[in-house]
């Protein structure tokens, strides 16, 4: 009786084992399946073509150019659409080469990898070149690549146009026309230079570059300090819109208080090595536009409600930025 009972306990241990792993077998191939399905549904937008004579946009993504098959320039992904469209293309890899730190979460949540490589608007040293490259090729052999910047326009297609050609994918001069396709402006001399001049590099020398690259390369001194200050100029542009309160959407802005920190980074600016190693006229221009932004945080912390004065004053800070990058970007 005992041993029958025992073949019989024995007999549905094994029924009840059997069961749980085609369970777990059965789930696991469910979930791969439905992953895969999920990743069929979203790649229904084609990515550009190279023969594409004038920029794409999509939700979320603006000035997307091809510059090889697989191989696209573009803004950076605004919010989850931007994110969704890439994935929606197909794109397994961004890099980014602008100085902000990318939203690795987003990407990965969507099966997107980050690289975070950048660069600035006068171009690129042979170091980063050759980073770009390999993370490039390597990226592009497990599937689609996007590249971008933080418009679109400038750094990304320069660098794409870079890549390009040092793979052997166009001519320098075809990266040169996609760059233009972009909307690169011509004053971008050193970025056009990296394209214009760059050779097709061998596949050993590609290779002696190291290939472990950083999701995250965090900005420092003056390139974390202009990353900063472009957030503070969009958070003041909401400010304004909302008649120089906390924007409905973005109710954790307090307009004297991100006033305060432009005015504050250009102070640490001021004494900043590179500050001090440029021209007096450099210095001049970022003293004034300290001297604009401390105005602007004293006008908010009076209270004042002239709120075109406060335009005006935030219209000098502005104008005043784009002629020291208009003169010394590169």
């Amino acid at each position: 009786m005992s041993q029958s009972l025992a073949r019989l306990s024995s007999t549905s241990l094994a029924v009840i084992l059997a069961a749980f792993v085609s369970s777990v077998v059965s789930c696991s191939s469910q979930d791969q399946h439905a992953a895969q399905s999920g990743r069929q549904a979203r790649a229904s937008i084609p990515l550009p073509a190279l023969s594409d004579a004038t920029a794409k946009d999509y939700p979320g993504i603006h000035n997307a150019v091809a510059f090889h098959e697989g191989y696209v320039s573009g803004s950076v992904p605004e919010g989850q659409a931007g994110f969704e469209t890439l994935a929606a293309m197909g794109i397994r890899t961004i890099i980014s080469v602008d100085g902000a730190a990318p939203d690795v979460e987003a990407a990965k949540a969507l099966g997107m990898r980050y690289i975070h490589l950048p660069i600035g608007y006068n171009g690129f040293n042979e170091k980063r070149k050759l980073e770009l490259v390999r993370a490039s090729r390597d990226a592009l052999a497990q599937g689609p690549v996007y590249i971008h910047c933080h418009h679109g326009k400038h750094r990304s297609a320069g660098a794409a146009a870079t890549v390009a050609a040092s793979l052997g994918w166009s001519t320098p001069d075809q990266g040169v026309a996609r760059m233009k396709v972009s909307g690169t402006a011509p004053n971008y001399e050193g970025l056009y230079a990296c394209a214009a001049t760059a050779t097709v590099l061998s596949a050993s020398t590609v290779d002696a570059v190291p290939g472990d690259f950083p999701e995250v390369d965090p900005p420092k001194g003056l390139i974390k300090a202009m990353v900063e200050i472009d957030e503070i100029y969009e958070h003041l542009k909401a400010i304004e819109r909302a008649a120089w309160k906390a924007p409905e959407d973005h109710p954790d802005l307090v307009p004297v208080a991100e006033a305060g920190r432009l005015a504050n980074y250009y102070r640490l600016l001021l004494d900043d090595e590179y500050t001090q190693s440029k021209p007096a006229e450099f210095k001049a221009l970022m003293e004034r536009s300290r001297a604009e932004a401390q105005e602007l945080e004293d006008l908010l912390a009076a209270g004042t409600k002239d709120f075109a004065k406060l335009a005006a004053k935030t219209k000098l800070i502005s104008a005043s930025c784009r002629e020291c990058h208009t003169k010394y970007r590169d």
